[in-house]
């Protein structure tokens, strides 16, 4: 096996777990009962596909102007993707949504059942 070949083989695995990441994302988005948990759902996948999905394209590009241009399009997904979901839940929470489950700031308990 040549070394363009296993690069070409690392890249393809990225690329569809990137894209496998995404469409779980998406999925998330339409399942999940409230916007924070949509919320979470999407910005963690939103973080990690594209990561994986220009990680991929990046090996297979070379060393290429292109290189520069798709790493720069990470730095700002990466930099950018947690801002937006931080503003998102404070609008929410501005706007009066409530998280769904039961308070337990009071008492410190836990949210799950035992």
């Amino acid at each position: 096996m040549s070394v363009e070949f296993i690069i070409q083989l690392i890249a393809a695995l990225m690329l569809g777990i990137g894209g496998i990441f995404a469409i779980i994302g998406g999925i998330g988005l339409m399942r999940f009962p409230d916007v924070f948990t949509r919320l979470h759902a999407g910005s963690i996948t939103d973080t990690l596909a594209p990561l994986l999905i220009i990680g991929g394209l990046v090996l297979l590009v070379g060393f290429d102007l292109l290189t520069f241009k798709l790493l720069a399009i990470l730095f700002f997904l990466l930099f950018t993707t947690p801002v937006a979901s931080h503003a998102t839940a404070r609008a929410a929470l501005a706007a009066g949504v409530q998280p769904l489950g039961e308070d337990t700031r009071e008492t410190g308990a836990s949210t799950s059942k035992s």
